[in-house]
């Protein structure tokens, strides 16, 4: 509730002597988004922080108001938050000292006296708004203002009669205007409120109890008339249309279910940058229920464009249900569906071609080919029918798992690696989760297939039916399809980092052990991350496997979804390994791979990767070879 909203509005027994004292328990964890202890704030890379209240107070607050105290526009934006804080015994100096300077009278006089009438101050705020009248006119929110003076002191008469000259002052105050007509509706009744409407909305320049009359003629099911409203209230509103303007019409239109009235008359007004997601949230609810992706899409694109980390999550939140949406309505046709398979040489973030492939030593000389294979999980459901559907946790960790282990292989051992991952080729293209493990000889064909077949082939499977699962893997001699070991381990989806980084172990001991193939000394910059920051890299390497396949000829832009919270979760990982040379070529890649797909997006990103690479620089040369590639990317 914003400040200039509030004005509307057993015993424990000491213990016996003789009783045993029992500790007590040990409290539960603060969860600070939770409580109004914290503040929430956004870093230079859009994170959100929590800082608590004390600290805050002692070390922002003070000193943000020191910093604006000659600047009215920063002073009143920064009182106005601390109000709404709760921090107002913090700020009556500043804002004392924003009455005297503000530029724009009226909104220092207004803020300043509704510090006094809460600090219980009646007669002082009272003084500042009949000053403000005297020097500069009768202002609405002043008058407003004083009528509550008045209403504390319980003069309603006197009350009434300033709201009324407020309201011809201005008739558009939300707060002026609600309170006329709850007065009349409390004292005589609803159709007293509505009366009460139609005199505001007879006033000159009146707009907004247009907007709430037409809101009444929803809920008696009269369209025609709410539209006249409607039409009656933009007419008489200046441009750009108020923010709440556009929400109230667009919410209640869509509340009562007439969609395509409300994007007609919504949509040639909205502006993101000035309405922004609480217009945009409705607009694109409204595209979607109405199947107009695009539509959806568009205005989605618009306010990303916006770069407000305190947006992420409702716009990824919309990002998911357009991908949902476009999935439903795209319907499968098993017998024309078309598989291939996708192979990716080594780590999936270190092509052979790219520059930062120069700070890795190049193998030599003879060693064994192994392809790992995965895309399979059997789960709880056990649908046989084929379906589309938006990347779950499942098929996410049957591609990491296969990536991940290439990887270490690749680094940690003699052996070349590749990857295979089946790939719907028919349709927008699509990642294959096959509910059957393969076979030995399924796998030992495909991995003797290309320029450079393969010695053996690791299958990996996930048994997902309940939890823990349970993941398998074979290793398999690709001439016969002989199984030569297996390996389980049982997964906590919620703890990978206790499980696979071990597994990994235990698979590099078995190659080295059942092969010919040798262990190698880690490099410097592969730097694998620890926890927390393990799961979210394994996410990583699967996204970036999606980014580097929506940038495939012939695939759609529709393939990938959730755009930008791939590059912000990225940059996040690089944040937390901050020395890791391989999760910054991973950003990288993805970079590189992104700017393909989705090249409009990249803008938004250029200065948190440069800030990101110059306040947490690497040591060389991987320092100057990733810039390299970013200054690629970016163009810069």
């Amino acid at each position: 509730m914003g400040i200039f909203d509030k004005f509307f509005g057993p015993k424990k027994e000491t213990p016996k002597p003789s009783s045993p004292v029992v500790p007590p328990a040990p409290s539960e964890p603060v969860d600070p988004s939770k409580s109004a202890d914290f503040i929430r704030v956004y870093d230079n890379y859009g994170r959100e922080l929590f800082i608590s209240r004390k600290e805050w107070r002692e070390n922002v607050l003070r000193g943000n108001i020191d910093k604006a105290w000659e600047n009215p526009d920063e002073l009143y934006g920064m009182l106005l938050s601390a109000l709404n804080d709760g921090f107002r015994s913090d700020i009556l100096h500043a804002a004392r000292q924003l009455h005297k300077i503000d530029s724009v009278p009226a909104r220092g006089a207004c803020l300043w006296g509704i510090v006094l009438m809460e600090e219980g101050r009646l007669d002082e705020a009272e003084q500042v708004f009949l000053d403000h009248t005297a020097r500069h006119g009768e202002d609405g929110s002043v008058l407003v203002n004083l009528a509550k003076v008045y209403a504390k002191r319980d003069d309603q008469v006197k009350s009434g009669e300033i709201l009324w000259r407020a309201l011809e002052a201005d008739p558009n105050q939300s707060n002026g205007m609600s309170w006329y007509e709850s007065i009349h509706r409390e004292r005589d009744g609803d159709e007293a409120g509505k009366n009460a409407l139609i005199r505001v909305a007879a006033l000159p320049r009146s707009w907004r109890a247009q907007l709430w009359l037409a809101r009444l003629a929803l809920q008696s099911r009269r369209l025609e008339e709410a539209l006249t409203y409607y039409q009656n209230s933009l007419s008489h509103a200046g441009q750009p249309y108020p923010v709440d303007m556009l929400q109230q019409i667009s919410g209640d239109l869509g509340n009562a279910g007439h969609l395509p009235e409300m994007i007609d008359l919504v949509t040639p007004h909205f502006d993101p940058a000035i309405h922004g997601i609480l217009v945009g949230n409705n607009l694109i609810k409204s595209h979607l229920d109405l199947g107009q992706i695009d539509a959806a899409r568009m205005i989605l694109n618009q306010l990303y464009a916006l770069k407000r980390p305190d947006w992420r999550e409702p716009l990824s939140f919309w990002d998911t249900e357009i991908a949902k949406t476009r999935i439903d309505t795209d319907p499968v046709d098993a017998a024309a569906l078309e598989v291939t398979m996708l192979t990716i040489e080594g780590p999936v973030w270190l092509r052979p071609d790219s520059a930062a492939a120069e700070l890795f030593t190049a193998k030599t000389g003879e060693a064994p080919r192994i392809t790992i294979v995965g895309s399979s999980a059997e789960t709880a459901t056990n649908s046989k029918a084929t379906q589309r559907q938006l990347s779950d946790s499942i098929g996410r960790l049957s591609r990491a798992l296969p990536l991940f282990l290439a990887e270490k292989l690749e680094l940690c051992t003699t052996t070349r690696v590749r990857t295979l991952l089946p790939w719907l080729v028919s349709g927008n293209g699509g990642f294959v989760l096959s509910g059957v493990r393969w076979t030995n000889e399924e796998a030992a064909s495909y991995s003797r297939q290309g320029e450079n077949p393969s010695d053996y082939v690791i299958i990996c499977h996930i048994k997902a039916q309940s939890e823990p699962w349970q993941i398998e893997l074979s290793l398999v001699r690709s001439i016969d399809g002989k199984c030569i070991a297996e390996l389980e381990t049982a997964v906590d989806v919620g703890q990978l980092q206790a499980s696979l980084p071990g597994l990994a172990g235990r698979v590099i001991a078995t190659v080295v052990s059942e092969t010919s193939a040798d262990r190698l000394d880690e490099s410097d910059y592969y730097l694998l991350p620890e926890q927390p920051h393990f799961p979210s890299y394994l996410l990583r390497l699967e996204q970036l496997l999606a980014v580097r396949c929506s940038a495939m000829e012939g695939v759609t832009q529709d393939f990938l979804s959730g755009e930008r919270d791939i590059v912000d979760g990225n940059i996040q990982l690089c944040l937390g390994c901050p020395k890791s040379v391989s999760v910054r070529i991973l950003l990288a890649q993805t970079l590189v791979n992104m700017k393909r797909a989705r090249a409009d997006i990249m803008s938004e990103y250029r200065e948190k990767v440069f800030h990101l690479f110059k306040e947490n620089p690497l040591p060389e040369p991987a320092q100057s070879v990733l810039q390299r590639i970013i200054k690629e990317v970016f163009g810069a």
